[in-house]
């Protein structure tokens, strides 16, 4: 999709936006969706995007995914999560229809803010602000989109793990087709799990990294622990590829288990820094990047995610 194309469906749908850089190398913040990031090279936007999100009207009970570099709440699943607290799986409203507010601006950086009543599948209330700090640095032939994510709980109540979990969860979708793959470090064996259906099959060792089919004939998500600090998104029939990297978390708090899972079960054992989603049905893959929780949620407390995104062409 072309950057005037993006425009057009951000007037059709009334979505107030920010651009920063260029269409050279730049960023488009879709305020009114989420606040969800198009970078832009060469006047091409190098992120999913889903048009009937923006055209087509929002009816309660269904989400359309809009695409582009979204933030969200994790866990999802499990009786600590935020996607189930209406008893089936949806996107918060507070999540889904919210719109941010311009704080800072600059040429190439801004900083974009919303206020957001969240729920847990256990019946707790957290009230937070979502803040993304955005920075853009172009080069020849790529754009680089930077993010601060933070997430500041605003409870006037301390709350322990077993009330309460919250951590920034940035989900980066870029589209698919025949050939692609996602690299990430040769990471030992027990650092990658399954969040749904096994993967194992599609995945093999290559020299150092460890790489994985994303062509969209498949669907699969997989995990990965803090010793993986990047993945690789590769479209060799369109000379693409996308690096993403997360900073490493504070001292003192935990990766938590992201997976949709039932709202009666336990967060499981294993952490995600980063995962590989795939989708077999809407042609795009997901890059994913999760900050940590800490050991009790705390009044005023606020978690942060560093998340680096370079899309490069040729």
């Amino acid at each position: 999709m072309r950057l005037a194309e993006l425009e057009d469906l951000f007037d059709k749908g009334r979505v107030r936006s920010l651009m920063l850089g260029d269409e050279a190398a730049g960023v488009v913040a879709a305020l009114d969706m989420e606040g969800r990031l198009y970078s832009v090279l060469n006047g091409e936007i190098m992120n999913w995007v889903n048009p009937d999100a923006y055209l087509q009207p929002r009816p309660h009970g269904k989400y359309l995914v809009p695409g582009g570099d979204g933030l969200w709440a994790a866990p999802e699943g499990t009786r600590l999560g935020y996607h189930y607290s209406a008893g089936a799986w949806r996107v918060p409203p507070g999540i889904g229809r919210v719109r941010y507010d311009v704080i800072e601006k600059a040429s190439k950086a801004a900083v974009i803010r919303a206020e957001i009543d969240l729920v847990n599948n256990s019946g707790v209330g957290v009230p937070v602000v979502f803040e993304r700090r955005i920075l853009v640095q172009g080069e020849p032939q790529a754009v680089t989109t930077s993010v601060e994510e933070r997430i500041t709980y605003l409870g006037p109540r301390t709350l322990t793990r077993r009330q309460c979990l919250l951590a920034p969860w940035s989900l980066a979708p870029v589209p698919h087709g025949p050939g692609c793959t996602v690299v990430f470090p040769g990471v030992d064996a027990t650092a990658i799990w399954d969040l749904y259906d096994p993967s194992d099959a599609h995945r093999c060792r290559d020299g150092e990294c460890w790489r994985t089919k994303t062509d969209g004939s498949v669907q699969y998500q997989i995990g990965l622990d803090a010793t993986a600090d990047w993945v690789e998104f590769v479209y060799p029939n369109r000379g693409i590829r996308v690096r993403r990297s997360a900073s490493p978390i504070p001292a003192g708090q935990h990766y938590i288990d992201i997976a949709d899972a039932p709202p009666n079960q336990e967060p499981g054992g294993k952490g995600a820094r980063l995962s590989v989603y795939t989708d077999g049905t809407r042609g795009f893959t997901e890059l994913e990047a999760a900050g940590g929780c800490p050991e009790q949620l705390e009044p005023s407390t606020v978690l942060t995610l560093d998340t680096k995104t370079r899309y490069a062409m040729g």
